[in-house]
């Protein structure tokens, strides 16, 4: 019996409580000797690296801003001397850094005694998800991977607002390692591991959804297939390869499914419920472990309609008619432009040109030898774009996990036992975000959000400003300012060490400002530092007597700058 068997109905715990918490051998062989051949010259040394140019720094830091949650100064010189696109080459070949591997050392661990300042077993069970979380993004070598397969979570959204999603650890751990398990494989291929894994299978509910009795007055749930539409794969709108809106002939939008449409994809995903040892449907005890299982006897069975005229024929198991479904969605014209827009809001700018979205889109209809939906090319397509290396343009707000998640790794964090641990709890009362915890299905932001003044009169979208208010914009100085001037780097209580950052690299330029504010530049703002907010900074660090507290208090500045915030 797992430990997840065990568990009991738990309501979510208050914050409070969280928060106190070769040498190869030489023989001899027989005859006369053999004269040794003359000694050959040594190699000649290998050529010195060359040193990259500053346009090919700067272009490599933006590269990094835009496909990773940070780099330090070392790493951005590497991909200026590799190059942008042989480094997310290499990039795209390391194997994925799996999160659930992880949480089960962590409760390994705590079932043998560890951490024993963590006495109520619940509370572990929910920290371990998010401790995991955290450790692999500070740490984990496949940088762009970890980075897309949060833009992903931000599309295809679960959530720990669910309350068996939050004290299960394997819900989220596995639902995420599917995410980077796919973040370069194909479209079609995640599309059908979202619609069976069991995280979503409760999130959306359509879990232990069963076929239709009309005596009784029942008919399937309607939430997933309505969202799996929506938001997972097509829009509300029949899209032009360049995203625009399709318009009928008085000039509105043309919807892309109706109510109809809904009734017909519910269908398809009833007959579903948890798969693993002891799987029958209508179990209540989750699986996270494995897919849902398919249960034909509680599947609608009768013919379905989809998009476009499609039917699929009665009596198929359901498993096929699932299959049908996805490739039904896979094969809608509107997935490239929709999907791409998306990511391209994720990774690069709020407000990508048609020009650009449709050129993401051709490389999702086709990644040059006949495949549709290849991700890799997709994610290659919208980081090697020339708008994602342009300078200047609208950009984006960075989101406030991307800028706390930058500072710390760029500033080689380390503990004493090598975990970087956090909980996450403190950044997400102050900042209103955490990995896997957004309020419902449609994220943290709206990708069409629009703040009222400027923005919206100028026709722009700005989602991350639908979490930014006055009171985020002074906390998030604050984050800064405790993790620079207050070693206040995570919230993870007493039973882990401490994460701090290292500063030396830059406290040793705190006599020249100058040149601090250049390798400040290069790192944070690939050479967008404006000269008013370089001389203010100067201007507000130059009397500061000790050059070590000279040197933070301009990092805490940049850190906090309307340059840094808003990325160019």
């Amino acid at each position: 019996m797992t430990r997840d068997d065990l568990l009991p109905r738990w309501t979510a715990l208050t914050l409070a409580l969280l928060l106190t918490a070769g040498c190869g051998g030489g023989g001899s062989s027989g005859g006369s000797a053999v004269p040794a051949p003359p000694p050959s010259s040594a190699p000649p040394p290998a050529p010195a690296p060359v040193q990259p140019t500053q346009a090919e720094l700067e272009a490599a830091s933006k590269t990094a801003a835009q496909s990773t949650f940070g780099v330090e100064y070392d790493e951005i010189v590497g991909i200026a001397q590799t190059g942008p696109q042989a480094w997310l080459d290499a990039q795209f070949d390391l194997p994925p850094t799996y999160h659930l591997p992880l949480v089960d050392e962590l409760l390994n661990n705590y079932d043998n005694g560890a951490y024993p300042e963590i006495t109520e077993d619940v509370v572990m069970l929910i920290l371990s998800k998010r401790l995991a979380w955290w450790h692999r993004t500070f740490t984990a070598p496949d940088l762009v991977r970890q980075r897309v397969a949060f833009a992903l979570s931000e599309i295809f959204v679960v959530a720990d607002s669910t309350d068996v999603l939050n004290v299960y650890p394997a819900a989220l751990a596995t639902y995420y390692d599917l995410l980077l398990e796919q973040a370069f494989g194909n479209y079609r291929d995640l599309l059908e591991g979202i619609v069976l894994h069991p995280a979503m299978g409760v999130f959306l509910s359509h879990v232990n959804n069963r076929k239709a009795d009309p005596v009784a007055n029942t008919f399937p749930d309607e939430n997933f297939a309505r969202e799996v539409m929506q938001l997972f794969s097509i829009g509300l709108f029949e899209l032009n390869a360049d995203g625009s809106l399709q318009l009928d002939g008085a000039g509105n939008p043309v919807p892309t499914y109706d109510n109809v449409d809904i009734r017909e994809f519910a269908k398809i995903f009833t007959g579903l419920s948890y798969g693993g040892p002891a799987a029958a449907f209508g179990r209540t005890t989750p699986d996270f472990r494995n897919p849902m299982q398919m249960f034909d006897a509680f599947h609608e069975t009768g013919p379905k309609t989809l998009l476009n005229g499609q039917t699929v024929p009665a009596n198929q198991s359901g498993l096929q008619d699932i299959a049908a479904a996805v490739d039904n969605l896979f094969n809608h014209p509107n997935v490239g432009p929709f999907l791409g827009r998306l990511l391209i809001q994720r990774l690069v700018t709020s407000n990508p040109s048609p020009a650009y979205i449709e050129r993401v889109a051709a490389t999702f209809n086709d990644n040059g030898t006949g495949v549709r939906g290849d991700l890799r090319a997709v994610i290659r397509a919208i980081l090697l774009d020339p708008e994602a290396g342009a300078s200047g343009g609208e950009g984006k707000l960075r989101e406030p996990i991307v800028r706390y998640t930058h500072m710390v790794r760029a500033f080689n964090p380390s503990s004493a036992d090598g975990f970087l641990f956090n909980y996450g709890y403190y950044l997400q009362s102050v900042l209103r975000q955490h990995p896997l915890s957004s309020p419902s299905v449609f994220n943290f932001f709206s990708p069409e959000h629009r703040p009222a003044g400027a923005i919206a009169d100028a026709g722009l979208a700005a989602p991350e400003f639908q979490i930014t208010t006055a009171t985020t914009v002074v906390n998030m100085a604050n984050v800064v300012d405790f993790a620079i001037n207050g070693d206040f780097v995570t919230d993870a209580g007493e039973a882990f060490a401490d994460v701090t950052l290292d500063f030396s690299e830059y406290e040793a330029l705190g006599d020249d400002l100058d040149a601090l504010l250049d390798r400040l530049d290069l790192v944070f703002t690939y050479g967008q530092l404006s000269d008013a907010t370089r001389s203010a900074i100067i201007s507000a660090t130059e009397g500061i007597p000790e050059t070590a507290q000279r040197a933070r208090n301009a990092i805490y500045l940049l850190l906090i700058s309307p340059d840094y915030a808003v990325r160019r």
